[in-house]
């Protein structure tokens, strides 16, 4: 048999006849979308959880053509898109400052500032929830977990 004919199925080392032709060729099998011995590999679920996504948005998007939508009615009202944009502008602000502030100051002032303005709590209880989950995260991922997160100057100021 030619080199192209052996072809070696799921590293079991069985060939395939040769009337058995591959269904997907090497895409997925060169972003690691395959079955190991020891289970999934790395790129087995984003690749077909992507393909089922993708699939699933194609029907979306043809339902959404073939129904024919009684008289004009608006996407969005403008109570609504203000609402979305309460969250939207703050959440845009927060990646920013986590850039200059560090992801811990940036998301103190992301949850404080969603407590008190978005859900009209008193700010001291805002200050309060937002300094203790804060803290949460920071012993969780910089102490427990050694996990490397984006720092800024107060972190660099105890040492961090």
């Amino acid at each position: 048999m030619a080199n192209d004919e052996a072809i070696l199925v799921q590293d079991d080392a069985v060939a395939a006849s040769a009337d058995d032709r591959p269904v997907v060729r090497s895409p997925s099998r060169r972003r690691c979308a395959s079955w190991a011995s020891d289970g999934p590999q790395a790129g087995y679920f984003p690749f077909y959880l992507s393909i089922l996504m993708g699939a699933a948005s194609v029907y979306g998007l043809v339902a959404a053509l073939i129904a024919q939508p009684s008289g004009r009615q608006s996407f969005v009202t403008r109570q609504q898109f203000e609402r979305v944009l309460k969250v939207f502008v703050p959440t845009l602000m927060y990646c920013a400052l986590i850039q200059y502030l560090g992801l811990y100051v940036a998301s103190f002032i992301l949850v404080a500032g969603f407590m008190a303005w978005v859900g009209r709590i008193a700010l001291w209880k805002s200050i309060l929830v937002a300094f203790v989950f804060t803290a949460v995260m920071f012993l969780t991922f910089e102490i427990a977990f050694n996990v490397i997160m984006p720092k800024g100057p107060l972190e660099a100021a105890f040492g961090f």
